[in-house]
């Protein structure tokens, strides 16, 4: 690193904490100017696609009695997103569960936090996640290049988590040419920049917020999912949460309360982080194939670590000393 000064900003955004860390100058003129930058983006975005304003881009599109919508860009890659999700996770990670999630409870404000303790012990049997009969993403078209979203009406977009996996993607394109930057969009995170300045994610527990591993890496999407910070009692007196079973449209308790996934980018560190929790125990170590961490419901957790990759060099070194060592051995 250069020694130059880290510019930040930490604000609301998204009904959690979101933070924007950049180094140097770069094509948005200077560190500062693209850290507020970045702020701004974020909190046009979150109007954008909120689902609780009623004149946001996603609100409109879901109310739209047409079945080809025209939206802007960002929307068309959104809803693609949506569309990739749904293939690539076999149907567990499903972006068009809106009805489910407000018939759950979250419709706006929520009550206080449950505690997860006390959800977990109010949960029914554990049990892996099943994709929806329907697979509804599967009715959406996008047409990247006319922006275009067709799909039968009714089937509505949430954005959530594959949003802000996104949304911190299409920023860390923004300050790509910067010294370093740190984006922080509600638990999804990307680490980039020119110097390749290794920086610190810290994983903390669900059930006390301690520390439990910290990954260092200088470019990373970094993607946190779990249900320790949003649960509610629901209008029957059910534990509730916003990860939904896709199969049932009821909050998923599968033995897994939380994963941190790696990939090189957000949105897909979102996609695993989500579908290993919905896969249960058994399978969440399939899904974080770059790494990760998974913490289950009795408060044990695994790291996971990528396999390792060797380079073309450390290929014909290796199969160099073996060529070798059969010509000694004869």
């Amino acid at each position: 690193m250069s020694g130059k000064r880290e510019a930040a900003r930490e604000f609301e955004c998204f009904g959690s904490r979101c933070s924007v860390f950049v180094t140097g100058d770069g094509p948005a003129g200077s560190a500062e100017h693209a850290a507020q930058l970045a702020q701004d983006t974020l909190l046009e975005w979150h109007r954008r696609f909120s689902r609780f304003l009623p004149e946001s881009e996603l609100t409109l599109l879901n109310g739209d009695p047409r079945e080809c919508v025209p939206v802007s860009p960002l929307m068309a890659r959104f809803a693609q997103a949506v569309v990739s999700a749904g293939e690539s996770s076999g149907g567990l990670v499903d972006g068009t569960l809106l009805q489910q999630i407000q018939s759950s409870g979250y419709t706006g404000e929520l009550p206080p936090p449950l505690g997860l303790a006390r959800a977990l012990a109010l949960a029914p049997a554990r049990a892996a996640a099943t994709p929806a009969p329907q697979r509804a993403w599967s009715m959406i078209e996008v047409d990247i290049d006319a922006c275009t979203v067709s799909r039968p009406p009714g089937v509505m977009l949430d954005s959530g988590g594959i949003a802000k996996g996104l949304f911190a993607d299409e920023l860390a394109d923004l300050l790509a040419g910067y010294e370093s930057f740190a984006i922080n969009c509600a638990g999804d995170l990307q680490l980039g920049g020119s110097s390749r300045l290794q920086r610190e994610v810290n994983v903390q527990s669900p059930f006390d917020e301690r520390i439990l591993h910290t990954f260092s890496s200088p470019h990373t999407g970094v993607a946190t999912s779990g249900i320790g910070r949003r649960s509610w009692l629901d209008a029957s007196g059910g534990p509730a949460h916003h990860l939904l079973d896709p199969g049932t449209g009821r909050p998923a308790f599968t033995g897994v309360v939380q994963v941190s996934a790696l990939d090189p980018h957000a949105r897909t560190a979102e996609v695993r982080a989500k579908a290993a929790i919905l896969s249960g125990p058994r399978r969440a170590r399939s899904w974080l194939e770059h790494g990760g961490l998974i913490v289950l419901d009795d408060g044990s957790f695994e790291v996971v670590r990528p396999a390792p990759v060797l380079t073309l060099s450390e290929l014909s070194a290796f199969t160099g000393g073996n060529r070798r060592h059969g010509r000694d051995a004869a």
